[in-house]
């Protein structure tokens, strides 16, 4: 029972650390990254649609990214779902079967922004990884049939699940960080 406890937590807090370094590669450095423009929604027939699932992203260039949709009706779409895309600011165009979309060189200014948004996509993910040790401490509480004892001991492994977990994002945010900063 405990370790049933324990184990879903740790895989949630996990999956957490993992969708935090996801998110943390939507903000974008220097460079244009096809991760910037992977979750992306194009309004597509009506439906929001991950970029990454319509069309193939490759960067010729340092601040040049080339999309080729899968369906060329789409073209029209992508391209306003990339100018509107927030903290992007890409300068975008079409030749008819490609979107080439070229990022502006980043100021002073832009890279603070962009800290400022990391680090509070890092905290949003610290306290999803709390709420997770949240409710394994409710569930470890509510298990009758087992001894105080070991209780407490899984409540200690609980707490260094979550440190590990909090550390791994603080790491991956101090990297993210730095590489906004690098000029």
């Amino acid at each position: 029972m405990i370790s049933d406890v324990l184990a879903e937590a740790k895989d949630k807090m996990h999956k957490s650390v993992d969708a935090a370094k996801e998110d943390f590669a939507t903000v974008r450095t220097g460079r244009a990254n096809p991760a910037l423009f992977q979750k992306i929604l194009v309004d597509y027939y009506g439906t929001p649609t991950p970029l990454g699932q319509l069309a193939g992203m490759n960067n010729p260039e340092a601040r040049t990214l080339v999309i080729t949709p899968y369906d060329k009706g789409a073209l029209k779409e992508i391209e306003r779902a990339i100018v509107n895309a927030p903290n992007l600011g890409a300068n975008v165009g079409n030749d008819g079967t490609i979107v080439r979309a070229t990022l502006p060189e980043l100021t002073e200014e832009r890279r603070r922004e962009f800290v400022k948004i990391v680090r509070a996509k890092g905290e949003d993910a610290k306290v999803s990884i709390r709420n997770i040790r949240r409710k394994a401490k409710d569930d470890l509480d509510a298990l009758k049939e087992v001894g105080d004892d070991e209780i407490a001991r899984a409540e200690k492994e609980l707490e260094a699940v979550t440190r590990t977990n909090i550390d791994a994002i603080d790491d991956a945010l101090k990297k993210k960080e730095a590489e906004l900063l690098e000029v």
